[in-house]
C-alpha cells in the first residue's frame, strides 16, 4: 500500500532533525520536509500557509492559528506539538538615554515591535502586564521589520476588537536605527535588533533576564509558546491518521535529541559548557523542556488564550483542548 505525499514546512529545529534527515518516518506517510530556517524563514511559512495554504502542514504562529480558530472558518487546524518555545525577558531592548530603568517606565513610551500581534509581543506584553504591572494602554506601539525598512512578513491577521495606539513605520528605518535615534524609546518582541551588538546605548531592558526567565517558570510553569504545528483541514478530514502520525513521529524525533544532549562523549553543539546547561534543564524541566500534548503545557496554554483576550485578539477565553484534533499513540 502506498504511501501518502505530505509536504511540511518546518526550520530545522534539534527536535526536528531526525524527522528531517528521515531517521524518523512518521507511520503511512512520505514526508517532504521543506527547511524554513531562520526567524524570517519562519514567518514566510506562517504567511504561505496561512494565505494559500501552500503545504499540507507546518510549522505555524500560534496567535494566528488561535485567532482564526476562535473567529470560525479556518482552513487549518493544530496537533498539540510546539517546535518553538522562548522566554521573552530578555527580548527588550531600549536606548539608554531614554530614562528607562525598568519596565514600569515603558507606560507613556514609544515602543516598536514588528508586529503587534505575532505570537512573541503577545507574551512580552502578558509579561510586562502580569509581573510588572505595566498598564498597556498608555503605550504608543510602533510596527516595523527590525533590521531593514518596512514590515516583517506578510501576515494573513485577523482585526483588532479593541483600539490600540498602534502606527506603522514609515520612516525608511530599521526599528533598531530608530531606537538608536530615539525616535522609540524600546523594542520588543522577537529578537533584538542588530544595533544592540553594534551600538553602546542599545542595552537590555532586563539584564539579568536569564535569572528572571528561570524564577518565572519556577513560579509559573509557563514556557512561553511560539508556535505549533498546522495540517490544512481538508488534508485531515480526507485522512484523519495524519494527525497522530505526525505526533508520535514529532514525539521520537523529539526523544532522540534528547538522549544525544546526555551524550557527554562529544559536544553535539557548539555550546562548550552545554551539559552543564543540560543539568540544569534536567533540574527545572524534569528532563524535557519542550514537552508536546495538552496536559503538559496547559499553564502555558491557558495563559497564551489569557493573552490573546485581554490584547483584543480573541473575544472570549476557549478551553485549551478547543484549537487541537484529537491525537492517539505517545504522550
Amino acid at each position: 500500500m502506498s504511501k501518502l505525499q505530505l509536504s511540511f514546512a518546518c526550520a530545522v529545529y534539534d527536535r526536528m532533525l531526525p524527522l528531517y534527515k528521515g531517521d524518523v518516518q512518521p507511520d503511512g506517510i512520505d514526508l517532504n520536509f521543506i527547511a524554513s530556517d531562520g526567524s524570517y524563514g519562519a514567518r514566510l511559512t506562517f504567511d504561505r500557509m496561512g494565505g494559500a495554504q501552500e503545504f499540507d502542514a507546518s510549522e505555524m504562529s500560534s496567535t494566528e492559528f488561535i485567532t482564526r480558530h476562535v473567529r470560525g472558518g479556518s482552513p487549518l487546524v493544530a496537533i498539540p506539538v510546539f517546535p518553538s518555545r522562548v522566554f521573552r525577558h530578555g527580548m527588550m531592548a531600549i536606548n539608554r538615554k531614554s530614562g528607562i530603568k525598568g519596565p514600569k517606565d515603558l507606560e507613556g513610551k514609544r515602543v516598536g515591535l514588528p508586529m503587534y500581534t505575532m505570537t512573541a509581543a503577545v507574551t512580552a506584553r502578558g509579561v510586562l502586564q502580569h509581573d510588572y504591572g505595566v498598564d498597556l494602554s498608555t503605550i504608543s506601539w510602533v510596527q516595523g521589520a527590525l533590521n531593514k525598512p518596512g514590515s516583517h512578513g506578510h501576515p494573513t491577521t485577523q482585526p483588532l476588537l479593541k483600539p490600540v495606539k498602534l502606527e506603522h513605520n514609515t520612516t525608511g528605518k530599521p526599528l533598531g536605527q530608530m531606537l538608536v535615534d530615539q525616535e522609540i524609546d524600546a523594542i520588543i518582541g522577537s529578537a533584538l535588533p542588530d544595533t544592540f551588538r553594534t551600538h553602546p546605548d542599545i542595552v537590555r531592558l532586563i539584564p539579568n533576564y536569564r535569572e528572571v526567565e528561570r524564577d518565572y517558570y519556577r513560579r509559573t510553569k509557563i514556557f512561553p509558546i511560539m508556535h505549533l504545528i498546522a495540517i490544512r483541514r481538508d488534508v485531515y478530514e480526507e485522512h484523519p491518521f495524519v494527525a497522530s502520525s505526525l505526533y508520535n513521529a514529532m514525539i521520537e524525533s523529539k526523544r532522540r535529541q534528547i538522549e544525544l544532549m546526555h551524550d557527554t562523549g562529544e559536544l553535539p553543539y557548539m555550546l562548550p559548557w552545554m551539559f552543564g546547561d543540560v543539568e540544569e534543564i534536567d533540574d527545572i524541566f524534569g528532563g524535557d523542556p519542550f514537552p508536546y500534548g495538552i496536559e503538559p503545557n496547559r499553564p502555558s496554554l491557558e495563559a497564551l488564550v489569557m493573552w490573546l483576550h485581554e490584547q483584543g485578539m480573541i473575544p472570549e477565553h476557549i478551553p485549551i483542548e478547543s484549537p487541537f484534533v484529537p491525537v492517539f499513540g505517545r504522550v
